[in-house]
């Protein structure tokens, strides 16, 4: 996982949103541990209460649980995307790509899809 300093986005917010997609994409499964507060702020080069705000909001959302002893896990309510929609959201990103639309362009225009009535 890599942290843009620089950008748009604060570093807890990218923490969160990379997280985020690793577990609702499966690549990190209930049960799974993740890394200390402090190990993973040192390890992306940021204070501990960067990493420990983007943690709190994954256990907001029960992605996440934190015990002491057991330390922070994947939550077992936690599910992942299923493959059909992730092949679909892959699918997605390769074609916006070839197509040289931004981030924002791709998410807008499935925005809008989404919030069409039907």
């Amino acid at each position: 996982m890599s942290i843009d300093l620089t950008g748009a986005a604060p570093p807890s917010d990218q923490i969160y949103q990379h997280l985020r997609g690793q577990i609702l994409s499966g690549r990190l499964v209930p049960g799974e541990r993740l890394a200390t507060v402090r190990q993973l702020a040192r390890d992306l080069g940021v204070a501990p209460g960067t990493v420990a705000r983007a943690y709190k909001q994954l256990e907001v959302d029960q992605l996440i649980i934190t015990k002491s002893a057991a330390g922070t896990r994947v939550s077992e309510r936690a599910t992942a995307i299923p493959a059909d929609v992730l092949y679909a959201a892959r699918a997605l990103h390769e074609r916006a790509t070839q197509a040289g639309l931004t981030y924002d362009q791709t998410t807008a225009a499935l925005r809008t899809l989404w919030n069409a009535p039907e």
